[in-house]
């Protein structure tokens, strides 16, 4: 059976009434809203044939029909047409963002994250990034005391880990701007995984006479770089959901829920390639995530992944407003962290 301009338009039609409606769409609706030029007979006959199809799904309880996963898909993927976003919320991203620039990485994400609930009413979802693709940016000692030495580490991405060194004899301030500086020449934009052996051999020659400052220095990086549960999943918006007719069933609100409260399940279900993804119901394979849709994107530094945004809802999320919004919060994420990684280089 062809998918024929009719059968599109009607299919079209249909989504966009399911979206807005969460209502079972019938024939007679089609035929006053949306003005296609033909009787209900004939849209009537047209949606038996887009169900065999399987663009369609019958619900027993009403003579209406609403989109199937596949419906959905052939929808984002061929019709969908992505709206302008108005000057107001242009501003209001380009704002927010601007000022959140200020801070560390997962100071705008959050904020990043905040902004999407708010303009797209949905739960937000953000994966911070991970300690282990941090680069490192600068290290510096620094005297507490004639014991103590502080070494302050920061990444490219905002993290700062400070450690006490003890040492056997005081250590001149001019001495501690010196071995600054060489530790800075060895690892500055390495990532804990790029110090290997003989990054690791140059730096001991380096500090020779300093052994304190050599043991402590490296196992100080390991630990505080190499923590796989510093990739942490933050939410916006949870109650959101709250807002679709849908979850006003107990049962279902409880499952969803239970699936945000999964910080492991709700990291899976995030994208992982640079562009805009969109997963519907079905081709979820995380359990609790059948019924639901997830729109997200990568945002990244220096063209390096760092993490991941987005929004999950029901199927019927309105998908061409969030794709839109979303683009623009990630393009507006991704100048301003690329804007802060060019002006330290």
């Amino acid at each position: 059976m062809d998918m024929d301009e009719r059968k599109i338009r009607i299919l079209q039609a249909i989504i966009n009434d399911y979206i807005n409606t969460a209502e079972p769409v019938g024939s007679r609706t089609i035929a006053k809203k949306y003005n296609l030029g033909i009787s209900s007979a004939t849209i009537r006959n047209e949606m038996a044939d887009l169900e065999e199809m399987g663009y369609l799904e019958h619900l027993h309880t009403s003579s209406g029909r609403k989109p199937s996963d596949k419906g959905y898909r052939l929808y984002v993927d061929k019709l969908m047409q992505l709206p302008q976003l108005t000057l107001e919320e242009e501003n209001l991203i380009k704002g927010q963002l601007l000022n959140a620039a200020l801070f560390e990485v997962d100071k705008i994400v959050k904020q990043a994250t905040q902004l999407l609930s708010e303009l797209t009413k949905l739960t937000c979802i953000v994966k911070t990034p991970s300690e282990s693709f941090s680069y490192i940016k600068s290290i510096q000692l620094l005297n507490v005391d004639s014991s103590n030495v502080l070494a302050v580490i920061i990444t490219d991405t905002g993290f700062i880990k400070n450690t006490i060194i003890r040492v056997k004899k005081p250590v001149s301030t001019d001495m501690l701007v010196k071995l600054s500086n060489i530790l800075n020449a060895r690892l500055n934009n390495l990532t804990v995984e790029e110090i290997n052996l003989s990054v690791i051999n140059s730096l001991k020659n380096d500090l020779a006479n300093h052994e304190e400052i050599f043991d402590a220095i490296i196992p100080a990086l390991y630990e505080s770089l190499s923590t796989p549960q510093s990739s942490e999943v933050y939410l916006e918006g949870t109650t959101n959901i709250f807002n679709y007719p849908e979850y006003n069933d107990i049962e279902k609100a409880r499952e969803f829920l239970y699936l945000l409260n999964n910080k492991e399940s709700v990291r899976g279900l995030l994208a992982n390639t640079n562009n805009i993804s969109i997963s519907i119901g079905g081709e979820n394979d995380i359990k609790g995530a059948k019924d639901l849709s997830i729109v997200s994107g990568v945002y990244s530094i220096g063209g390096r992944p760092l993490g991941a945004i987005g929004v999950i809802g029901p199927t019927r999320i309105p998908y061409s407003k969030v794709v839109s919004v979303l683009t623009k919060i990630v393009k507006e994420i991704n100048d301003s962290l690329n804007q802060a990684y060019l002006d330290d280089r």
